[in-house]
């Protein structure tokens, strides 16, 4: 049984709040945590990808929640 398109709609919009917000506490945790180099280039490529990254599970998310419903064979008669 597939989920009605509102409610994967819902369902999706709470997960990607909870990715999200953990995603970015681990992410500044990491960020000041003291485990990268004093280095600027080195810091300059951990935000940009770090900053980009999130992109590729939210696309995953969002494909998910937009997904069409399956007509049904009563529905297509």
């Amino acid at each position: 049984m597939r989920l009605p398109v509102r409610l994967r709609k819902f369902i999706g919009m709470l997960l990607l709040l909870v990715v999200l917000f953990f995603y970015a506490m681990i992410v500044m945790t990491i960020a000041v945590s003291g485990w990268m180099p004093k280095n600027g280039f080195i810091e300059f490529m951990f935000y940009l990808i770090t900053g980009l990254s999130w992109t590729f599970p939210a696309g995953l998310i969002i494909w998910w929640m937009q997904k069409p419903e399956k007509k049904t064979d009563k529905e297509a008669v």
